[in-house]
């Protein structure tokens, strides 16, 4: 299996997406003005206490505070309290390994035994803002490696119950034992698996300092402020998916290509290579072809395999998967071997859309029914290995008795949602057709006001792709006319995906948009 990563930078939002032999297995969309990320770390205040959700809502500066849980203040909460106790009054913090920790509290205490209203507390966001609720948060602070999460103020060791071999679980669980801190804990990740002692040694110093560097923020912060801030989105997934079967990382922006390339460098050094500055004249989605995949997975109906298909839909309280058998017909199969071969594809399919849209929550699945329970135990054996490369965690419940699979799935970040309904491309949406065949008269128009009014001499078109195709048809195509009329050879004319059949935009050198909100608006 051969895996690329491409990254679109936008001006207003990164896109990520993950090809796995070119098929789109994840998709993530995020604002560049997004200030809260999953891992940052923030001196909150305790605004109100929830005795009877054994809660509290925290201020951390968003505009719904956030949720912690009493189970969420993690079992070396007291410690916590303590140490921040410490740097308060001697203004300076204390060093961890000459601590002596404190017991831990009880699982069936109160919150309201333990916080006060008005409490300045130390937290980390464990979930991002979903819907009309703010972020849900940990009290219990940890910061993440490639092979290593760190946990400060707590000496356990634990191993990811992903690696199998018990040899390896207990190598590794020895070796941390011998060269971590003391008051640290450690959650050795999957990654780790055949790893030196000298890489998760090295990884284990840079977590270390990372905590020593922001922690000491925290004497001069007030709340609510942030402490530590994630890395970039990108280095954050790479962080937990590279591996050797990249072949291919395309970025189309140089500062986040900068990014990536230092951060290769440092975890894998023969491989930063594979991590390619796009600057191609083509939307790189476009050249790619992910613009077409997004346009055809997201919506409320999915293809996927001689005419079956999946209807997805999103409740409040869970999403519901049908499986249909389509048109899809094979006379040499009785009912009962045809709806195992649907359902076996099915289940490929849902393990890509689950990844792809980050479902969370419950998820329920009605598969055509199959009456022999070896189809049955097969099918939840074939769902649980195409999940296995899924990284949020996931339990799968055998198919009950109305041929129902349940699965839930860790809900980290709001559901990605993507439109794949577009406008008339006539009329843009406005339900009337007006002036379609004069189209090309106002591009010219635009072009002339460019480069008479604005004075701009190298610049690209994006338009339509079928509109593209039609300006520069024949050999004396109308994209040639303009570069000699208007004296502009530079001009290019890029055919885009994302917009309508009527729609167009204009670029400069540095791909940056060029505003016409002055210039001749369209009729």
């Amino acid at each position: 299996m051969i895996s690329e990563l491409v990254v679109d930078v936008q001006p207003k939002e990164i896109s990520i997406a993950i090809l796995e032999d070119k098929k789109l297995v994840e998709f993530q969309k995020e604002a560049q003005d997004e200030s809260f990320s999953v891992g940052n770390i923030y001196v909150g205040k305790v605004k109100k206490l929830m005795p009877a959700l054994n809660a509290a809502f925290v201020d951390v500066g968003y505009k719904k505070d956030a949720f912690l849980h009493y189970l969420d203040l993690g079992i070396q909460f007291d410690s916590f309290l303590k140490f921040q106790e410490f740097a308060n009054k001697k203004k300076k913090i204390a060093q961890l390994q000459k601590m002596k920790l404190m017991p831990d509290i009880k699982k069936e205490g109160r919150i309201s035994d333990t916080l006060k209203v008005g409490q300045e507390i130390l937290v980390q966001i464990a979930k991002e803002p979903i819907s009309t609720k703010g972020p849900r948060l940990t009290a219990e602070i940890s910061f993440a490696g490639r092979f290593l999460i760190l946990i400060p103020l707590t000496d356990r060791v634990s191993v990811s119950q992903k690696i199998k071999s018990r040899e390896e679980r207990a190598r590794l669980r020895q070796l941390l034992q011998s060269i971590k801190p003391k008051n640290f804990g450690v959650i050795v990740r999957t990654n780790a698996e055949g790893k030196r002692v000298a890489e998760l040694d090295a990884e284990l110093k840079v977590l270390v300092k990372r905590w020593e560097d922001n922690i000491t923020k925290m004497l001069k912060a007030k709340a609510p402020s942030i402490i530590f801030e994630e890395t970039a989105r990108t280095v954050a997934i790479l962080r937990d998916i590279f591996n050797p079967s990249f072949e291919q990382i395309h970025i189309n922006n140089k500062d986040v290509f900068k990014q990536v390339t230092e951060y290769i460098s440092l975890i894998a050094p023969t491989r930063k290579k594979v991590v390619k500055l796009y600057n191609g004249a083509q939307p790189i989605f476009d050249n790619f072809g992910i613009t077409k995949q997004v346009k055809s997975l997201f919506g409320k109906t999915v293809t996927f395999k001689n005419g079956a298909y999946l209807i997805i839909e999103h409740t409040e309280a869970l999403h519901v998967i049908d499986v249909n058998s389509g048109n899809r017909n094979k006379s040499n199969l009785g009912q009962e071997d045809s709806a195992f071969g649907v359902n076996v594809a099915a289940a490929d399919e849902i393990a890509r859309q689950l990844r792809l849209r980050d479902m969370g929550g419950i998820i329920v699945i009605d598969f055509i029914d199959m009456s022999e329970n070896e189809h049955r135990n097969k099918l939840l054996t074939h769902m649980q290995e195409f999940m296995s490369k899924d990284r949020a965690r996931h339990k799968i419940l055998p198919l009950s008795r109305f041929g129902l699979m349940q699965i839930t799935r860790q809900r980290v970040r709001p559901e990605m949602e993507i439109a794949t309904s577009e406008d008339c491309p006539t009329c843009l949406g406005r339900g009337k057709i007006k002036s379609s065949i004069l189209f090309t008269d106002t591009l010219e128009s635009k072009i002339e006001y460019l480069v008479k009014n604005l004075e701009v001499k190298k610049f690209s078109l994006h338009i339509h792709p079928y509109v593209a195709a039609y300006v520069q048809q024949g050999l004396f195509s109308l994209g040639r006319k303009w570069r000699k009329k208007y004296n502009v050879p530079g001009l290019k004319i890029i055919p885009n995906q994302n917009l309508g059949f009527l729609q167009y935009e204009f670029y400069d050198t540095e791909k940056n948009e060029i505003d016409l909100k002055d210039g001749i608006e369209m009729k």
